[in-house]
């Protein structure tokens, strides 16, 4: 497929002029209309298409530009379980999706929109709500792929948790009806009142399936807010030697960089600094200038992301003011070949933009800079509250419950960037499109499967290496 550039949306100026002026019900009405083009009914089941890449060819592919120790590690949390593989995989389904149908309707994309990339966090004013918590591989795109990998990431999960068949289809299309939902009421609503709208807890509170579901949340939240507070952090990431604390090394998860891998740290990383620090708004580049910048550690996180350069950032107001941030390296989203380069020069400027597009609310230190050898990075604080879904022992019940609410929180997203009406009309008001998801959800949860399969097989073959982390 042709590579083009993304320039946004795809929309016109007459196109948005036209679209401002009309009524919600209108709108409706047009998105209606593209059903005549593409069928509800063709967003369902799923066949490899002819000639379709090998998957491990396109995960070795992928690694272009990773640090090559680390690799191996990637490839071990992949090799835990197809849903774990499914996790690290974006860029083989960015490639299948670019096959699959779409209405021609485009939004700010998460791309990859697994249900493990939603979660809980804190807001600047302190609330937590609850959003898409990973948009490394954010762009404009077709809405279809988002809602896709959740709905497949549902089966996925169902299989991982060793639930029925018939229960991982209800889960998928539960999904899908939830977003369609969403989208209907976002639909009716004013452009400000959807761009204000948050999940808080107490929203997700009001729709747990039972008392000890909220007792579970309540819990989940207060431990995140107690291990994200300075006097829990300091101590376990960080120890004095001499007149700095520094970030404790924990090889091969957290270690420190070598000179000759970055030289930039005989300079304290100031050129970088300088960077990241005109990223950001005035008022918060004089609450970023009362730190003193003490320590940077390469930290291997989650399973997409091991090889790419992540660190942590040790800085200090006093003694015992610490400020953790996350620095990653942001590269070309997996979705580039297929719906065109980002505007963006600096593709953690890229990332920056559609977390202030798709999320309620931003942390306040989220900027963006270039590194060595052209790297560009992204930077934001580090376990701000962040709550993640702790999927095992789930029943079929609590995995509903879940998938609707990342169905609301994507919807939600792409109705700040998107037409919600027009997507409205186009998936209508009957279960033809949440049927024709789900089918699609769980085929691709066999492709998804065929695929891991072909993995371990190359891995045991020697194609390719991979470590399993021993706890």
């Amino acid at each position: 497929m042709a590579r083009t550039r993304n320039d946004g949306l795809g929309k016109t100026a007459a196109e948005e002029q036209q679209a401002a002026v009309l009524s919600p019900d209108e709108r409706r009405a047009q998105g209606k209309v593209l059903r005549e083009e593409v069928p509800r009914e063709k967003h369902g089941g799923w066949k490899a298409p002819k000639g379709r890449r090998d998957p491990v060819e396109l995960l070795v592919e992928s690694n272009q530009g990773r640090l090559p120790e680390l690799v191996p590690i990637r490839f071990g949390r992949m090799l835990q379980s197809p849903f774990a593989f499914y996790r690290g995989s974006a860029a083989i389904m960015a490639a299948d999706l670019a096959s699959t149908p779409v209405s021609g309707l485009r939004v700010q994309a998460c791309g990859d929109a697994h249900l493990m990339n939603f979660g809980g966090f804190a807001t600047p004013e302190r609330q937590v709500i609850f959003d898409v918590n990973d948009l490394d591989e954010t762009l404009p795109a077709p809405w279809e792929w988002d809602l896709k990998r959740l709905a497949a990431s549902i089966v996925i999960a169902a299989h991982h948790l060793e639930l029925g068949e018939n229960q991982a289809a209800r889960a998928a299309t539960a999904t899908a009806r939830a977003y369609r939902e969403r989208m209907a009421d976002y639909s009716s609503m004013r452009a400000l009142d959807v761009w204000y709208d948050a999940i808080t807890v107490d929203r997700v509170l009001a729709g747990a399936p039972s008392a000890e579901v909220r007792k579970r949340i309540v819990r989940r939240v207060q431990k995140a807010r107690q291990q994200s507070a300075a006097d829990y952090i300091f101590p376990k990431l960080a120890e004095h030697r001499g007149a700095l604390p520094r970030i404790k090394d924990d090889p091969p998860l957290i270690f420190h960089p070598t000179a000759e891998q970055t030289p930039a740290m005989r300079t304290n990383y100031g050129e970088a600094l300088a960077d990241y620090r005109s990223s950001l708004p005035e008022h918060v580049r004089t609450l970023l200038d009362r730190f003193q910048f003490c320590d940077l550690a390469v930290k291997v996180v989650g399973v997409g992301s091991v090889g790419t350069v992540c660190a942590v950032m040790l800085m200090m107001a006093a003694d015992n003011d610490p400020l953790f941030l996350q620095v990653k390296e942001a590269r070309a989203s997996v979705l580039e070949p297929y719906a065109g380069e980002s505007l963006h020069a600096n593709h953690g400027q890229r990332v920056v933009t559609g977390q202030r597009l798709m999320q309620a609310a931003t942390d306040i230190f989220l900027g963006w800079g270039h590194g060595e050898a052209g790297k560009h990075y992204y930077v934001r604080q580090l376990r701000d509250v962040k709550i993640s879904a702790l999927i095992e022992g789930w029943d079929v019940e609590l995995l509903i419950t879940y998938g609707q609410l990342c169905a609301w929180a994507l919807a939600r997203a792409h109705a700040r960037s998107g037409d919600p009406a027009l997507l409205a009309g186009y998936m209508g008001s009957s279960a033809a499109f949440d049927d024709a998801i789900g089918e699609f959800a769980v085929e691709y949860g066999d492709q998804n499967q065929r695929d891991y399969r072909a993995f371990v097989k190359a891995v045991r073959e020697g194609r390719i290496e991979a470590i399993v982390e021993t706890i």
